[in-house]
């Protein structure tokens, strides 16, 4: 066998025949040419038999390296000239638009972005982190479905932090896929704007000063035969039926006028940090309060109770529970705050229907507003806000557990890239991991 056919073989590069291969000290250069005779533009389906011109130098190209060496596929390209993008270099079918690396090598650093860290897979195929960034952008670009925002009907609204200094992310995830199916840089309102900007581009822009409350948007949204006004709401966006979210006024408002029929969700994870943190606040205040008094003993004694106080109950050490045992004891405002926090918990207990939630709330929110203690009372008129939207998500089910799950996953894979100085490669690498997108290593191209 010749070793031209040998690399043909080897190398199993579609469209392309083998021409030479010459071999260096370290690397192995193999010289192809492409098989078809037309010439295709790389940023369209565009296709000619006249060419512009010819290189006069060969493009080269980054392959999966041959045991230690590197291997690097030339070719000399065409140049054609599109109606549309102009004079281009035509494109080769094993290689993407704008990359110095074939697919099977860009493939093969996507795979291991998201299963390794930043060093191992830099030191494993040879090439800078921020060039990973660009793959990634590339192979993501390609593999994410454009249909990806159809027949989505429950789906959840929540940010995570990608990098210091207050930069976010917007995901969008679908409850039934279980999987993000958009995302963007920033949070509140404006991210949830472009995404349902992206899901009905050809929705015609309402020319009416948006409402000031829900009630009144959603009056304006409906029509007289009590259904949504299809001029003011686009097609997808009018399959939505419940929105699983925190309680960021951003967001709700954005659904409200993109999608008047959605019913909002509120997750009973975020009620139940926000009475965690209102336990907090009167545990702070009332160590200041110690330390006020002189009494450093008292103080630094009651601020190792801090997690006795804020653990579930069911999770606590047995130094921890005797601790919490004392405290109540004792008496006063720090009992009866971890009281309150405990019923807020147990609204969202399981078994419960909604009937039973809905007077759980009501006699919460008659203790709350009675407590005197300012953090409990804001608690109060917070849940009182967002009643409907607690009381929806025990009836359909639906909270942002899997997304917050998803968060803490993107925040692992930007910690373990030691972050990105690109949001678009973030969002790349977050619908790689997270996203319905299936990677295949190039072997497994091969035996497709």
């Amino acid at each position: 066998m010749r070793i031209t056919a040998a690399f043909s073989r080897l190398l199993c590069l579609p469209g392309v025949w083998v021409h030479s291969v010459c071999f260096e000290p370290d690397r192995v250069a193999v010289t192809v040419a492409l098989r078809r005779t037309r010439l295709r533009c790389p940023k369209c389906s565009y296709c000619t038999r006249h060419r512009e011109s010819k290189q006069h130098h060969d493009s080269v190209w980054r392959h999966l390296d041959l045991g230690v060496w590197r291997l690097e596929v030339h070719a000399r390209l065409r140049r054609l000239r599109c109606p549309e993008h102009g004079a281009l270099v035509e494109s080769v079918p094993f290689a993407r638009d704008g990359a110095r690396f074939t697919r099977d090598f860009e493939d093969l650093v996507a795979w291991l972005a998201t299963k390794t860290d930043k060093t191992a897979t830099c030191r494993l195929v040879r090439i800078d982190w921020h060039t990973v960034g660009r793959i990634i952008e590339r192979v993501g670009d390609e593999l994410l479905d454009g249909d990806r925002l159809s027949d989505l009907f429950e789906i959840s609204i929540d940010e995570v932090a990608w990098r210091k200094g207050h930069r976010y992310l917007t995901l969008v995830g679908d409850h039934r896929r279980r999987c993000v199916v958009w995302g963007a840089e920033g949070k509140g309102q404006a991210a949830a704007d472009a995404f349902f900007a992206e899901l009905d581009p050809d929705a015609p822009v309402d020319p009416l000063t948006p409402a000031k409350d829900a009630q009144t948007t959603a009056a304006q949204a409906i029509g007289a035969a009590g259904e949504p006004d299809e001029r003011t709401v686009g097609q997808r966006a009018s399959k939505l039926v419940a929105v699983s979210m925190d309680m960021g006024e951003g967001y709700a408002k954005s659904v409200r006028e993109h999608a008047p029929q959605a019913v909002i969700c509120i997750d009973n994870y975020h009620v139940v940090q926000l009475a965690t943190k209102a336990l907090d606040e009167v545990r702070r205040e009332h160590w200041n309060e110690l330390r006020r008094t002189g009494d450093k003993d008292a103080a630094k004694q009651f601020k190792d109770a801090r997690w006795s106080l804020l653990k579930n109950p069911a999770d606590l050490t047995d130094r921890q529970a005797d601790t919490l045992a004392a405290l109540h004891a004792v008496g006063g405002k720090i009992p009866r705050a971890w009281a309150m926090k405990e019923m807020v918990r147990a609204i969202f207990a399981a078994g419960l229907t909604e009937h039973t939630v809905a007077e759980l709330i009501n006699r919460l929110l008659a203790r709350l507003s009675r407590s005197r203690l300012k953090p409990f009372v804001r608690l109060g008129r917070t849940i009182r806000k967002h009643r409907h939207g607690i009381l929806a998500a025990r009836r359909l089910k639906l909270s942002n557990a899997r997304a917050e799950a998803l968060n803490n996953k993107v925040k692992l894979i930007v910690r373990r890239a030691y972050g990105f100085h690109s949001a678009n490669a973030a969002l790349a690498l977050v619908h790689l991991t997270c996203g319905p997108v299936k990677l295949t290593l190039p072997h497994e191209h091969a035996l497709v």
